[in-house]
Parts: structure tokens; C-alpha cells; sequence
């Protein structure tokens, strides 16, 4: 399963030549006049870039790239821990201070935009700012401030986005196979077909809990590790409650292939592997043993917020949040019998670009 290439662009009617504000889902931000226009189109059809945001509720990434065969080459790429949920599972509200950080990363990013001159692109906004009862005045103060117009996306197009993005990963069968995106403030759940030519989800779920919600919702106050353990098992219960719809009626389907996406299965692949230094190459396509990544989760559970921030790969950046996302992996890994999990570093803004690289073949 390592290393697998993207396939083929999938197509998403989403995206659009800049100079168009996006008043929906699928349109993407304007980023200075008269860009992707068909004189532009025609003389330089070989050096289009196109770009991906994706705004969760933890980070703030981009992703920039040209088509390459039926692949894509990236040129430039931005990431940062920007916290836009924090607070929210208490407040309902984006607080002053996650906004102020989140415009910072935005900045950046709308400049690299503008840099690159890319021709065509797409950025959305996930659950922080679906449930924020400030989260659409957040969006329209962003295009105000840097001209990026974000698409509050719903949980289902998270889902399909996702799937879009890393199904490639998936090894070969016949059988239903299960990808899983643990966010900053949701998790989705998400069956898929894989017989065709393009994956079909069969069913999906998103539940209002990832890391950064979790765990706001059951703080870690444990001095020792017994303490530690029932407050695991507190976040554990609650996110069980919320699969077992899921699980219910996709009992007696146990899908053997999992594939799971985002930063928790990231940082416990590295830890798997015992990286200083946190290196995409080695992750993206890394199969582990379903045994060794619930090891590792209970053993974090236990341990306190200085011993995880001593891990070179979790740092204090991640220390306080990925005993959270190991509780939602256990959850996922104790009813899907899987002897093995792959592991994605990339989602959706990877199935971001192959919508807009088709659109822009097409178009």
C-alpha cells in the first residue's frame, strides 16, 4: 500500500475562473482581476495552477499545483496550527483571538495565491465555522480582509471530499472498505465501494467530535495515570455513543481495508515508526498493524502532557489533543476488525484539486 500514486482527477462541478465570488459550496475564492480569463487559457494551457484551501477547525492549509499526466505536481504548499475551534464547544462562538490567528495564516496564503497566479481554485471552510453562530460574519470578514471567499462546506461534501482525495491508497477487494477522517471538531465516517472506476460512498456518518472538541468537552485534569484512564474511557463512551448508528446498521458488513486521514493517524504513524522529524515521504501510503496503533493510543492515554510533548513527533503543538483522537481511532478500530490501517497525509485538498483539474480540462 506505500506510496501509492493518485489516480485520475475525479470531477466536481465546483470551482471557478477568479473574478467570481463563490455564493455556495463549489465556487472558488477571487483573488485579483482578470486571472484564468481565455486569453491567459490559450496562450499559457501548460502552466495553470490551481490551488486548494482547506480552513478546519485546527488547521489552515493549501495546497498549490499544476496537472502533470494524470497526476498533479505541487509547487507550493502552506500548513498551520491555527486553532479556529478553540473554545467553541463551550462558547459557540469563534473567539477574537482563534480569528486573529486564523486571518494571520490567511494572509499568507491569499499572498502565495497571488504569487502563483494561479488560475483556478477552491477553498472551504469545515466545522468550526459550520456550527459558530459567528461562523458565516468570520467568512465574510476573511474576503473583506484578503479576498479568499470560503465555502462553508456540509458534512456530506467533507465526507465526499475526503474520499475524493485518498481512496487511491486503498489496496484492491471486492469488500467495503472504510475511510475515516478525524478533523478538529468532527470526525466522518465513511463506507465506500471501490469496485468501479471512481469510489462510491455507500454510507457515511459525521459526528461533532474530533480532537479539539473532545477535548474540550472532557478536559484531561489527571494528575496520575488511573485519572488519565477515566478520563479516556469518559471520551471513549462518548464518542461510542455517537458512532453506534453508524456501526448498527453496518453491522455484519466489517470491512477489512481501513484508511484513515488527518493528523492523528499521521502523528501515530510517526511514532509507529519512531521519526525525530515528521517526514511525509515515509507516511503517506504506511500500512500499521491495527494492534500496534491501539498500543500506542493506550499508552499516550496514560501518560501525562509532558511525557507526550517530549515525543519529537507530537510535540507540544499536538501534546493536548491526541489523546482525544486516540480515543476516536480506539472507537473506530473496536469494531471494524481490520488486522491493518492505512494511513493518508492527504484528503481534501487533494480531492479539491482533482475536481478543479478536471473542471479546468474541460472547461
Amino acid at each position: 500500500m506505500r506510496m501509492a500514486e493518485p489516480t485520475a482527477p475525479l470531477h466536481h462541478p465546483g470551482g471557478e475562473k477568479f473574478g467570481q465570488r463563490g455564493q455556495h459550496a463549489g465556487h472558488a475564492p477571487e483573488l485579483g482581476p482578470d486571472r484564468g480569463t481565455n486569453q491567459g487559457r490559450e496562450r499559457y494551457p501548460k502552466q495553470r495552477c490551481y490551488a486548494a484551501l482547506d480552513l478546519g477547525t485546527n488547521n489552515c492549509r493549501l495546497l498549490i499545483a499544476r496537472p502533470q499526466a494524470e497526476r498533479f505536481a505541487v509547487i507550493d504548499a502552506f500548513s498551520r496550527i491555527v486553532r479556529l475551534g478553540e473554545g467553541l464547544s463551550v462558547s459557540g462562538t469563534l473567539s477574537d483571538a482563534a480569528m486573529a490567528r486564523t486571518l494571520n495564516a490567511l494572509h499568507i496564503c491569499a499572498d502565495k495565491l497571488r504569487r502563483r497566479d494561479v488560475h483556478l481554485s477552491r477553498a472551504v471552510a469545515t466545522e468550526a465555522c459550520r456550527s459558530a453562530r459567528n461562523g458565516a460574519a468570520f467568512v465574510d470578514q476573511v474576503y473583506k480582509e484578503t479576498g479568499i471567499a470560503l465555502d462553508i462546506i456540509s458534512a456530506r461534501e467533507e465526507a465526499r471530499l475526503a474520499v475524493l482525495g485518498c481512496h487511491s491508497l486503498l489496496d484492491p477487494g471486492d469488500e467495503p472498505a472504510l475511510v475515516f477522517d478525524i478533523g478538529g471538531g468532527s470526525t466522518e465516517l465513511i463506507l465506500v465501494d471501490t469496485r468501479g472506476p471512481l469510489p462510491k460512498m455507500l454510507d457515511w456518518l459525521s459526528v461533532p467530535w474530533g480532537v479539539v472538541s473532545l477535548s474540550e468537552t472532557e478536559p484531561d485534569h489527571g494528575a496520575e495515570p488511573t485519572e488519565r484512564a477515566a478520563n479516556y474511557a469518559a471520551m471513549r463512551a462518548r464518542v461510542r455513543e455517537s458512532f453506534a448508528p453508524f456501526f448498527s446498521r453496518n453491522t455484519g458488513l466489517h470491512a477489512r481495508r481501513l484508511l484513515g486521514t488527518s493528523g492523528t493517524v499521521t502523528t501515530l504513524g510517526s511514532v509507529y515508526l519512531g521519526l525525530d522529524v515528521y517526514d511525509r515521504n515515509q507516511i503517506d501510503g504506511l500500512t500499521v498493524p491495527a494492534k500496534d496503533l491501539r498500543a500506542i493510543s493506550h499508552n499516550l492515554s496514560v501518560s501525562s502532557l509532558e511525557e507526550r510533548s517530549a515525543i519529537a513527533c507530537i510535540g507540544i503543538e499536538r501534546a493536548d489533543l491526541v489523546v482525544a483522537g486516540c480515543a476516536i481511532l480506539e472507537e473506530i478500530l473496536g469494531f471494524w476488525p481490520a488486522e491493518t490501517v492505512g494511513i493518508a497525509d492527504r484528503g481534501i485538498r487533494e480531492g479539491i484539486l482533482r475536481g478543479l483539474m478536471t473542471e479546468g480540462r474541460t472547461t
